[in-house]
């Protein structure tokens, strides 16, 4: 199980690399639960964290534009990092969401072969007339992207737990295998939610606010020392 931190810029970046985090996921909560950030931060943080550390972006809560959604993936592309994630908020169906992502994959694919595409729904997107989530490995298949994600659009006062079921959420797992896909789970995760998800079988775990000082992924700062702290319960998990 890898963990996905998200820092917002290249100090926060430093102190995911220090303390121990397999992915950087340059984001902006400003703009949403997959916010995307400005170019010149990510291409700053790809110029300055090592090369054994892989580097992730999310091009945002994208609307139902494949074009511009494209064209955004071709710009992420260029920047060198290792993983995009779509988080498909606009799209209302099945075909929509497929159109889109492969878009966002023949784009992205062309700067960059190796690069992985994530595409992600939201747990909680019914309230707001998203893409079931259950769907979601079903529609990364057929677009024939590399993971499927899932997060949430609330981050006050409630986390992908409050959305759904841990039966749910190893359903959502088990599919995405099934399908030959990676599985990624985020939305406002907790320290001790990792050994429930590690059990699960989950691939990438996603977090931000446990990293931030006072569990806040708006007003607090990434430390070192938290993310080192998320680091070794998974390390103590493996062993």
């Amino acid at each position: 199980m890898k963990l996905l931190i998200s820092p917002i810029n290249e100090k926060e970046a430093d102190e995911a690399v220090a303390g121990g985090a397999d992915i950087i996921d340059v984001k902006n909560p400003q703009e949403g639960a997959l916010g995307a950030n400005f170019p010149w931060i990510i291409k700053k943080i790809k110029q300055k964290i090592p090369n054994n550390f892989e580097l992730s972006c999310a091009l945002g809560d994208v609307p139902n534009l494949p074009g511009s959604v494209s064209l955004a993936a071709y710009g992420a592309a260029s920047l060198g990092v290792d993983y995009i994630k779509v988080g498909l908020f606009g799209t209302r169906t099945i075909e929509e969401s497929v159109f889109l992502l492969k878009q966002v994959k023949k784009a992205a694919k062309d700067c960059n072969s190796s690069i992985k595409i994530v595409a992600a729904g939201y747990a909680d997107g019914q309230k707001i007339g998203t893409i079931n989530p259950a769907s979601i490995p079903e529609i990364a298949s057929s677009a024939d992207v590399d993971i499927a994600m899932l997060d949430t659009i609330s981050k006050e006062g409630t986390n992908l737990f409050t959305y759904q079921t841990k039966q749910q959420l190893k359903d959502f797992i088990e599919s995405s295998h099934n399908y030959g896909l990676h599985a990624a789970l985020a939305g406002s995760l907790r320290k001790q939610d990792l050994p429930i998800l590690y059990h699960l079988g989950v691939d990438i775990v996603g977090l931000r606010g446990a990293a931030c000082t006072n569990n806040d992924r708006n007003r607090g700062q990434m430390s070192r020392t938290l993310v080192c702290d998320l680091v070794e319960v998974v390390e103590q998990l493996k062993r």
